[in-house]
C-alpha cells in the first residue's frame, strides 16, 4: 500500500513558528491529524488557530513542552502515549540559539540539550509507539551548518571556549549522526529516519544573537535564504512523499538525498555520540 498522509498522526516539534508552522498548514490540508508541540500556552494556541484556519482542517491539537527540561520531555511523551494509540510521523524540529553559555535545569548546556538531547530523548520514549504504528517516519531537522560542526566528547557543552556559531554548528552535527544511528537501530521495523536541511530561513531562531554575529550568520548562510514556506517543504517531503517509504539513514538538502559532511558518515562516531547521550538523559545501556 502506498504512503498516504491523509488520516496519519503527525507530531510536530516546533511547531509554533518558522517551518514547524508552515508545514504543519500544509500538511494538515492534505488530511493529516496534526499535534503541535510548543512551549508557551499563548503562541502554542494561536498556531492551532492558524493551522486551523488555514488548512481548512479541524484535526489539530497540542501539547506543550520546555525542551530544555528533561522532566519536561518525559512529561510530553507520557501525555502522547497517553492521548494516541498511534504515531506515523515524528517531526523533530524544536531548536534554539544561545548568544551566551547558558546551562538548563540538567546542568547541560542549552544549545546542545534542546537541538540534540530533546530529540535523542523524545524518539526514544515514542519509539515503541511508532514501531507499532509502522510503517512510521522519523523526520529530524539539521541544518547545512552541521557541516561546520565538530564533536568534542571532554567538552561537548564548551565550557572552554563557546562561541554561538560553534555550539549551533555541534548541535546540527550532532542531529544528522542522531538519525544516521536511529535508522541503522530501526533497521527491519518498518520505521524509517532522515535528517533535513531546511534551508536558512528567515525564522526567529536568531532573534536572541547578538548584533555582532547578525552579519556573520547572513554570510554564513547567504546562499541558502528561503521564506518559511519554502522552507518548510523539504520538511512536507521527508514526512509526506510517498517516493520516500522505505527510505532511510539519508540527509536532504534542497528536496534531494546528498551526502552530509564526513564526520556525520562516521558509524563509530554516531554509535559513540548515542551511548553518551544515553547517559546524558539518564538512559541505563538496556535501555537506550
Amino acid at each position: 500500500m502506498s504512503w498516504d498522509v491523509k488520516g496519519k498522526t503527525l507530531l510536530v516539534t516546533g511547531a509554533t513558528s518558522g517551518i514547524g508552522l508552515e508545514a504543519a498548514v500544509v500538511l494538515a490540508g492534505r488530511g493529516a491529524r496534526l499535534a503541535l508541540v510548543g512551549r508557551d500556552p499563548g503562541r502554542t494556541e494561536a498556531a492551532v488557530a492558524d493551522v486551523k484556519a488555514r488548512s481548512g482542517s479541524a484535526e489539530v491539537s497540542s501539547f506543550l513542552c520546555d525542551f530544555s527540561s528533561q522532566a519536561e520531555i518525559r512529561r510530553l511523551a507520557g501525555e502522547v502515549l497517553a492521548r494516541h494509540d498511534r504515531l506515523d510521523v515524528l517531526v523533530n524540529n524544536a531548536g534554539a540559539v544561545n548568544k551566551t553559555r547558558r546551562l538548563t535545569v540538567d546542568g547541560i548546556e542549552m544549545t546542545f540539550a534542546v537541538n540534540h538531547l530533546g530529540y535523542f530523548l523524545l524518539t526514544h520514549l515514542l519509539r515503541d509507539l511508532l514501531v507499532r504504528s509502522a510503517p512510521a517516519r522519523v523526520v529530524t531537522v539539521a541544518s547545512i551548518g552541521h557541516r561546520h560542526g565538530t564533536l568534542d566528547f571532554a567538552d561537548l557543552g564548551y565550557e572552554h571556549g563557546y562561541r554561538i556559531m560553534r555550539s549551533y554548528a555541534r548541535s546540527k552535527l550532532a542531529n544528522v549522526l542522531f538519525a544516521n544511528e536511529l535508522a541503522r537501530r530501526l533497521a527491519g521495523t518498518g520505521v524509517t529516519s532522515n535528517s533535513l536541511h531546511p534551508g536558512s530561513v528567515a525564522t526567529g531562531i536568531w532573534a536572541g544573537a547578538p548584533l555582532w554575529i547578525k552579519p556573520i550568520i547572513q554570510i554564513f548562510f547567504r546562499p541558502f535564504f528561503l521564506s518559511a514556506q519554502k522552507g518548510g517543504e523539504t520538511l512536507v517531503q521527508l514526512a509526506a512523499a510517498p517516493e520516500l517509504e522505505g527510505v532511510t539513514g539519508k540527509y536532504f538538502e534542497k528536496g534531494q538525498a546528498v551526502a552530509p559532511a564526513p564526520l556525520a558518515l562516521d558509524e563509530n562516531l554516531g554509535r559513540r555520540l548515542w551511548q553518551v547521550s544515553a547517559e546524558m538523559v539518564g538512559l541505563a545501556a538496556a535501555e537506550a
